[in-house]
């Protein structure tokens, strides 16, 4: 027989082996699906799963980086990016959400999420202290793209500094399949220092009550979306873009130069509701999803179409489309004539260079050179010759421009593609070579190496005529 002391051990083992199986049981009943963020304009996998229990990692963090070519700002993030990661769940998900505000931050953080149904979008749930973690849980009960954002006081200025990003929430059975998806999204900021000025910007809080924003622009800084940083995709594919309006302020006339949407869910609702829009307005604190299918390769450009902010301010993007040509979709120009509205016969144009009657002044001659300039070259190099930073290079104070003032008389005949330097800047865009004869030529870069800055000798239209020569013989 078993002695007391041996049975009251054997029970112990069959207490112990029983909670160790109840506690493991227990963990994995816990056990939550660790949702994958992705970070603009990248959008992680379309859900292949059930409604399911998950679980959100997401840091606060207060960072220094580039605004603008040259022009840095202490932004506020959500995953250390602006704007932050999107997050991608699905209807009916149970959401356990752990933020943690990094222990460098100087300020205490939380999130609103839109999606959220209940006090603040989790605002009152999680307000965090630097270097803590706070927790709360949530059910997805309504499908849909919506914004996030910091709710911590003062809220305008949190979300300012960069705090906010896009939650989609998936019908379930998922949305109908494309090739690509990007994700976009729209802000405006506030500096002490007018658009472009260099070095440290710091906010500015009376520029962002007078709604006078600054810059303007996608995904957290000027040129986030263009040149090597622009997303890429094929003749014949499906797009859809997740685009939101993190604010503060403005709201965006969202427009691609060169496509129609095909399909738009407007305010971010999971309707497709709207067909073959030109524009669709997102108000601050918003978002929609538009869809089309590109035909024809080249350079699709995203703007806001109050276009100063696009041109003027940072507004801008692009998508790369490689493929076959389709002239029944899109010929290219197929022919340029001159049009006389009295009536007279429509002429193919040759270009022309005849001598004017009466030699022009320097003076008249840089008068000219302007109105060219401001008619062919402002909308992309500004009235003011600075450029757009990150896409258009600067003609004012331009070492690339004046070293060479021949290779400025080619660009503007052939045009310019690859990467060039700028006063120590890279630029890799597109020029187009302009239509414009050599005497036209002589004075538009003579005022261009004659104005804000820069000083140079006129070149003559013979000279022009010589190096356009030389191009054609090469």
């Amino acid at each position: 027989m078993y002695s007391r002391t041996k049975l009251t051990s054997i029970h112990l083992l069959v207490i112990s082996i029983t909670i160790l199986f109840f506690r493991t049981d227990l963990t994995l009943a816990e056990q939550r699906l660790q949702v994958q963020l992705s970070y603009a304009p990248n959008v992680s996998a379309p859900l292949q799963r059930n409604p399911s229990k998950v679980r959100v990692d997401l840091e606060t963090k207060e960072v220094t980086a580039r605004l603008a070519d040259g022009v840095d700002y202490n932004f506020w993030t959500f995953g250390g990016t602006v704007p932050g990661p999107m997050i991608r769940i699905m209807e009916g998900d149970e959401v356990e959400f752990h933020l943690s505000n990094h222990p460098f931050s100087k300020m205490p953080h939380n999130i609103d999420l839109h999606a959220v149904t209940g006090p603040g979008g989790g605002a009152a749930s999680s307000l965090t202290a630097p270097g803590h973690t706070s927790t709360f849980s949530f059910k997805a009960l309504n499908a849909g793209l919506y914004v996030y954002h910091c709710a911590t006081a003062p809220v305008g200025m949190h979300i300012a500094n960069g705090m906010y990003g896009l939650i989609l929430v998936e019908p379930e059975g998922g949305l109908p399949p494309v090739d690509r998806e990007f994700y976009v999204m729209q802000s405006d900021f506030y500096t002490k220092g007018e658009y472009g000025e260099e070095g440290f910007q710091p906010f500015s809080m009376e520029k962002a009550i007078d709604e006078d924003a600054d810059y303007v622009v996608f995904n957290g800084s000027v040129g986030a979306m263009v040149g090597d940083r622009a997303v890429r995709a094929k003749v014949g594919e499906t797009i859809r873009l997740y685009v939101g309006n993190g604010g503060p302020n403005l709201v965006s006339s969202f427009h691609v130069i060169g496509e129609i949407f095909d399909t738009v869910y407007t305010e971010g609702g999971t309707l497709p509701n709207q067909q073959n829009v030109q524009s669709t307005l997102i108000p601050a604190g918003g978002s929609a999803i538009v869809e089309f299918k590109v035909e024809v390769p080249g350079t699709l450009i995203l703007v806001d179409h109050s276009i100063f902010r696009a041109f003027n301010k940072g507004a801008l993007g692009m998508i790369n489309v490689e493929g076959p040509d389709n002239s029944l979709v899109y010929s290219g120009k197929q022919a340029d004539r001159i049009y006389l509205p009295e009536g007279g016969a429509i002429q193919e144009v040759a270009v022309a260079n005849e001598e004017p009657a009466i030699p022009l002044t320097h003076e008249e001659r840089l008068q000219r050179g302007q109105r060219i300039y401001e008619q062919n070259c402002a909308a992309c190099h500004q009235m003011e010759g600075k450029g757009i930073s990150g896409v258009f290079p600067p003609l004012a104070n331009s070492d690339y421009l004046m070293q060479d003032l021949p290779r400025a008389v080619r660009v503007v005949i052939s045009g310019l593609t690859g990467e060039i330097d700028v006063n120590g800047k890279k630029y890799n865009n597109i020029m187009p070579s302009q239509r414009l004869n050599d005497h036209d030529i002589s004075n538009v870069i003579g005022y261009i190496t004659n104005t804000w800055g820069n000083q140079a000798e006129l070149l003559s239209a013979a000279e022009v005529a010589e190096i356009r020569a030389a191009l054609a013989n090469h």
